[in-house]
């Protein structure tokens, strides 16, 4: 009779098999060059790497660049054995405003690539791939995929003035990115469902009374508390911290594999290119509000 449980431990993704594989001694890696990164940037310190979303000019938000490097820095990350510990945030005033309309705009109007199904798809999957803590220190704002990704951290603490919110359906498209993943999960379907129907923001008092983040501080606080618990899990039982979170992100990956690619393809194939959605992109640049009429 066929070894299944072999079978499966040796199936990509299932837990037994990461753990007889992890547990074996890994040969010495080399080190990780962050210096391709254009739009991130990443200093290290005390076992932990600092990932700043750095287009402060445009609120950080996200073109096609930082779409790529958002995709890859997980990985780089995970191999990194100098880094046991993540911490996220945003150079300027906001963590990031979302997606970037205006590249967005041009490239519906040129008919050029901007982001695909299989970038979205992989940028959410790699970030679920890293077993070390990520930790966002919220300096403002966190709207659209940003909010999403930071869904997906660890520990979540922000600026008591920052907003969240994925407001998918104020640019006339699916909330294809996850949103409709984890915003269930960690809001409550009740009213996940609100934010997602409506697109409105929630503050951060708010959203930590719900216990979809730990911490609203004042802004000047945020960093400080960010790296102080950065600081704790570093030097802590980190084989038994990663382990905890590769167990508990199960879940999430249950999810993500239950919902990622159907609200994807919706967002492609029944919105995106749209008249809602080119009306909402013009409108946004022109300064204006929008006319939809749901074609």
């Amino acid at each position: 009779m066929a070894d299944h449980t072999q079978q499966h431990a040796e199936a990509p993704g299932y837990v037994y098999g990461e753990l007889s594989r992890l547990s074996q001694p890994q040969a010495k890696k080399s080190p990780v060059d962050y210096s391709r990164y254009q739009t991130l940037k990443i200093e290290k310190q005390d076992r932990i790497a600092i990932v700043t979303w750095n287009r402060p000019a445009a609120l950080n938000t996200i073109n096609h660049q930082m779409h790529l490097e958002l995709e890859d820095i997980w990985l780089d990350l995970q191999r990194d054995e100098d880094v046991h510990v993540v911490v996220t945030t945003g150079a300027g005033r906001v963590y990031s405003a979302g997606g970037d309309l205006k590249a967005q705009r041009e490239s519906l109007v040129n008919n050029t690539f901007y982001v695909n199904h299989y970038m979205a798809r992989r940028l959410i999957l790699n970030i679920l791939s890293i077993d070390k803590p990520i930790i966002a220190a919220l300096n403002g704002d966190a709207i659209g995929l940003s909010a999403n990704l930071v869904l997906y951290h660890d520990v979540i603490i922000a600026d008591e003035d920052a907003r969240l919110g994925d407001p998918h359906v104020r640019v006339g498209l699916v909330a294809g990115d996850s949103g409709c993943i984890v915003w269930p999960m960690m809001a409550g379907l009740a009213k996940a469902r609100e934010l997602l129907l409506t697109g409105d923001l929630i503050g951060a008092k708010q959203a930590e009374s719900l216990g979809i983040i730990n911490y609203a501080l004042p802004k000047e606080q945020v960093m400080p508390k960010a790296m102080e618990f950065a600081k704790r899990l570093a030097y802590g039982p980190t084989r038994a911290i990663r382990w905890t979170k590769v167990c508990y992100t199960k879940r999430l990956r249950d999810e993500v594999n239950m919902v990622l690619d159907a609200s994807l393809g919706l967002e492609f194939a029944e919105t995106f290119g749209r008249h809602d959605h080119l009306e909402a992109v013009s409108a946004f640049t022109e300064k204006r509000e929008p006319h939809f009429t749901g074609e």
